[in-house]
């Protein structure tokens, strides 16, 4: 799943290496809370590695597309629900605490992963994971911001979000890693419990955050750990901020206990700017990111690709991608402004889809045809529907016999040229080695094709537009949109929605490539982004450089900066010129 990217000027990272090396206390901090960055974004990319081996163990999921679903998607159900203790864990027990809960959580799925008998069993395990993930999820880069000096609070952050794509990228190398070993996916799942015992142990030693030690009336214990952050000049500076704060917040709460539903959609500019919000949390979602996080190494085996070895390499480049655009957009942000991201980043998201959904269409509907001669060459081991076909087996090609079922059938290719007529038989491991041993390909999800390097361009392309925009955009805009007072309680509900979103989408993704065809998937998705950029030109205002009081004016009035190739503090001055003329 995409995580949470906090701008930050590029010169913050310039002062936290400095900082790190004259004080590395702060590092040791920051680092130990990010691992669970890290665990976020490996648990999220390792099981689209993991599926492929899964399928090969256990037969029923291989069958059935919905056991797939559920054990990629119950993780998403687990955090949703970790999300939400996790906030109540924060408040009354601490952040150190809840980092610890969940690196338990973790460790506890991992072994029951690691371990499953079934695919029951493997179900629960990703639910404890979810529940591990969703804690961390809000915890690290909370825990992490209240321990971190103000001048690289930013940047200490931004490392946490980099720690998320870092892991899926980790996750990716670990898989490929573990593919000629014994009980592949065992210890690809079973990996993760290792870093969630080493920062259990790490936070063990480090204090807790010293805001909510503050909060809690334990002030003696706060000023000792802010002595190892700051310089002792600043400590009673940053004592005072503490203080401030803390009243701030108490007063805050008490208007937020006054906070409902309908008061929230009664007032205009938070209403204009939940539709903003959520809106482009939905659309991050449905737009598709997720399914290729997912279920990469399947797209690529979709898309032609054989080998489960060689779909798990050619997904670590989409991995690789998605954490070097979450390093890009730090870089663009500010230059470029959040609309004019949003709507390069949709644009080419539209294309890469639209690429996809061709080159899906093309190798569907122009797959090789099964030769009768092929097929008799294996004896008794020939698909009963193909084998019952009669005349009609003269239509037959490759997609057809991945469709047949009752039992289910693969395609074994020409051992020549793959592209040639090849033979359509029972799929079993004992056929499977047969087609093999004969140096064929042997295909059971998508079928061979010349335009299959055509697909996994379109899939990087995806990434490369999608990552640096949509990727980040959202959280970013989610964090200043919002009036002060109704900021914790919309950010909440829109990142409810994100979840939500991605819960819908991990589990439909693919009952959908085999109820309509992959092409028809991704044509889906395309309509979606395009939807998504009509709503971002017409919805979505620039937020770009303009104070809360601009931005609620502009929600107020609905002056939402149409052109957004203009610079928006510009725009802005013009029409405040233009008012006071009238």
């Amino acid at each position: 799943m995409e995580g949470v990217i906090h701008p930050t000027d590029t010169s913050a990272f310039r002062d936290c290496f400095s900082l790190a090396w004259k004080n590395p206390y702060v590092l040791r901090l920051a680092f130990s809370a990010g691992i669970g960055g890290l665990l976020f974004g490996y648990d999220t990319g390792v099981i689209s590695g993991a599926l492929l081996y899964i399928r090969d163990d256990f037969k029923s999921v291989d069958r059935e597309t919905v056991l797939q679903e559920s054990i990629v998607s119950m993780a998403v159900a687990g955090a949703i629900i970790g999300a939400a203790i996790g906030g109540w864990l924060n408040d009354r027990y601490g952040r150190r605490t809840a980092l610890l809960v969940a690196d338990f959580l973790f460790f506890v799925g991992a072994v029951v992963m690691a371990s499953a008998p079934n695919p029951t069993l493997l179900i629960v395990g990703r639910v404890f994971v979810g529940l591990g993930v969703g804690m961390a999820s809000m915890t690290a880069p909370l825990y992490i911001s209240e321990a971190s000096p103000a001048k690289i609070r930013g940047a200490l952050v931004s490392t946490n979000a980099f720690l998320i794509t870092g892991g899926q990228f980790l996750s990716y190398l670990i898989n490929l890693g573990f593919t000629n070993v014994p009980g592949t996916w065992r210890w690809m799942l079973g990996v993760a419990g290792l870093p969630a015992l080493v920062q259990f142990f790490l936070m063990v030693f480090l204090p807790e955050s010293p805001r909510w030690l503050y909060r809690e009336g334990r002030e003696e214990e706060a000023k000792a750990i802010l002595l190892k952050i700051y310089t002792a000049e600043e400590v009673e500076t940053e004592m005072q901020v503490l203080k401030e704060s803390i009243e701030a917040e108490q007063q805050q709460k008490g208007l937020d206990e006054k906070i409902n539903i309908t008061q929230l959609l009664k007032t205009k500019t938070v209403r204009r700017g939940l539709l903003a919000g959520v809106g482009l949390q939905i659309a991050q979602q449905f737009v598709g990111i997720n399914t290729v996080m997912y279920y990469s190494p399947t797209i690529v085996q979709l898309a032609g690709i054989a080998s489960n070895q060689t779909a798990l390499l050619l997904s670590l480049v989409t991995a690789g991608l998605n954490a070097l655009g979450s390093v890009v957009s730090i870089y663009f942000i500010d230059r470029t402004g959040r609309k004019k991201l949003l709507v390069i980043s949709l644009c080419g998201v539209i294309v890469s889809l639209g690429l996809l959904s061709a080159v899906f269409h093309e190798t569907t509907s122009h797959s090789p045809a099964v030769s009768v001669a092929a097929t008799s060459h294996f004896g008794n081991y020939t698909c009963p529907d193909y084998g019952s076909a009669g005349v009609g087996a003269g239509t037959w090609d490759c997609m057809k016999c991945l469709k047949a079922s009752k039992p289910d059938c693969g395609f074994c290719a020409s051992p020549n040229d793959k592209l040639l007529p090849g033979a359509c038989l029972v799929s079993n491991d004992n056929v499977k080695e047969m087609c093999k041993q004969e140096e064929r390909l042997w295909y059971t999800r998508g079928c061979p094709s010349k335009l299959g390097w055509l697909a996994l361009v379109a899939l990087a392309l995806y990434i490369i537009f999608f990552s640096p925009g949509m990727g980040t955009v959202p959280w970013i805009v989610n964090s200043e949109i919002y009036p002060l007072r109704f900021r914790g309680v919309c950010g909440g509900i829109a990142a409810t929605a994100n979840w939500i979103s991605n819960l819908i989408v991990a589990q439909s993704f693919l009952s959908m490539t085999q109820a309509i065809g992959t092409s028809w998937t991704f044509f889906i998705f395309g309509v979606i982004s395009v939807v998504a950029l009509i709503f971002v030109l017409v919805c979505v205002p620039e937020t770009k450089g303009l104070p809360i009081e601009e931005i609620e004016k502009m929600l107020e009035m609905r002056s939402l900066h149409y052109k957004f190739w203009e610079n928006s503090s510009s725009s802005s001055l013009d029409n405040n010129k233009k008012g006071q003329s009238v």
